[in-house]
C-alpha cells in the first residue's frame, strides 16, 4: 500500500483559509479565528521568552557551582600543602627526639666526679647570675635615688642664678658645683653670708637623703697664690672644703661622719684656663652626693657573691 506524502502545516493553513473563504466564511467568524490566532501565537512567544529566561537562569548557576568546584579545588591544594608541612614537622620532631634519646644515653654513662663536676658548676652559673641581678637591682635603686635627688635639689635652688650653682649627674653619682664668686673673696676661703641661703637649701636636702655619703672637693684655677695663711692654690681648696663642710656641720646639721673634704687646687680644670671664662669656671667648690662606699664595695666583695 502506497504511503501518502506528509503535509506541512502551513499548506494545511492554506487550505484551510481557502475552503473558508470559498465557503463564504462570516466576517465574524473569520475575526474571531483570527484573534485565537493571535493569542496561540503570544501565548507561544510568552513561553518561548520564559525558556529563554530560564535557560540563562540556569547557566549563571552552572557558572557559580563552577566557581565554587574551582574554589574547592584550590582549598584541596592548600590543605595538601598544608599536610605535607606537617609531615615535615612530624619527621623533625621525630629526628631531634631520636637525638636527644642519643644524647641522654651519652650523658647516662657520665662519671660520678664529671656529673658532681656539672652540678658544682651549674650552681656557680645560678649564683653569678643571682648576683647580677642584685647589682642590677642596686644600680636601678641607685639610679632612681639619683633622679629624685637631682629633683629636690633643682626646685630647692630654683630661684638661685644657674652661672653660681649647677647640679649633674656624672659616673653615676651627683655633683652639687657651687661658684667661687658666690662662696668666696678672692684668695680667701671664708665663706660669704650671702652664700649661707644656698648651704642652708642644699643641707635641707643632703638631711633628706641622710643614707648617702657627701665628698666636699675645692678647686681653683691655674693663677698663682702664696699668703701668710696660704701656701698655695692647693692649700686654698683644701680649705675651701673644709670651710664648707664645717658650715654644714655646725649651722645646719649635717653629720660630719657623712663628710669628706679635700682639694685638688689647679689639677682639675674644668674648662681652659687660658680665658677669663674658663678659669671662673675652674673656681668652684663641689659637694659630690655618693651611696655609702662601705655599703658599695661590701656589694662587690667575693662573700656577697656567695
Amino acid at each position: 500500500m502506497a504511503t501518502l506524502p506528509k503535509i506541512s502545516p502551513v499548506i494545511w493553513m492554506m487550505a484551510l483559509f481557502v475552503l473558508t473563504a470559498s465557503s463564504c466564511v462570516s466576517k465574524k467568524k473569520y475575526a474571531a479565528l483570527e484573534s485565537q490566532h493571535q493569542q496561540v501565537r503570544a501565548q507561544l512567544e510568552r513561553q518561548l521568552t520564559d525558556c529563554q529566561t530560564e535557560k540563562d537562569g540556569l547557566r549563571k548557576e552552572v557558572s557559580l557551582k563552577d566557581s565554587e568546584i574551582s574554589g574547592l579545588k584550590a582549598q584541596m591544594v592548600a590543605r595538601d600543602g598544608q599536610l605535607q608541612s606537617l609531615e615535615e614537622q612530624v619527621n623533625f620532631l621525630k629526628q631531634t627526639n631520636t637525638n636527644l634519646l642519643d644524647r641522654l644515653a651519652d650523658l647516662s654513662v657520665v662519671s660520678k666526679s664529671g656529673a658532681e663536676s656539672i652540678r658544682k658548676s651549674l650552681e656557680a652559673i645560678n649564683e653569678q647570675s643571682r648576683y647580677i641581678k642584685d647589682l642590677s637591682g642596686q644600680i636601678q635603686r641607685k639610679d632612681s635615688l639619683n633622679l629624685a635627688l637631682v629633683m629636690s635639689l633643682k626646685r630647692s635652688l630654683a630661684d638661685i642664678n644657674d652661672e653660681d650653682v649647677q647640679i649633674e649627674v656624672k659616673k653615676g653619682v651627683v655633683y652639687v658645683s657651687l661658684s667661687d664668686k658666690m662662696l668666696f673673696k678672692s684668695g680667701s676661703a671664708v665663706i660669704n653670708p650671702a652664700a649661707e641661703n644656698v648651704l642652708a637649701k642644699v643641707a635641707r636636702v643632703l638631711n633628706d637623703h641622710n643614707q648617702l655619703d657627701i665628698l666636699i672637693e675645692g678647686h681653683t684655677d691655674n693663677v698663682p697664690i702664696a699668703t701668710d695663711c696660704v701656701k698655695d692654690n692647693w692649700d686654698l681648696s683644701v680649705l675651701r672644703a673644709t670651710a664648707v663642710a664645717r658650715s654644714l656641720q655646725t649651722k645646719y646639721q649635717v653629720s660630719p661622719d657623712r663628710m669628706i673634704a679635700g682639694g685638688s687646687g689647679e689639677y682639675k680644670p674644668k674648662a681652659d684656663n687660658a680665658t677669663t671664662a674658663g678659669k671662673a669656671q675652674n673656681r668652684r667648690t663641689e659637694i659630690i652626693i655618693t651611696p655609702k662606699l662601705d655599703q658599695f664595695f661590701e656589694l662587690l666583695s667575693p662573700d656577697a657573691q656567695k
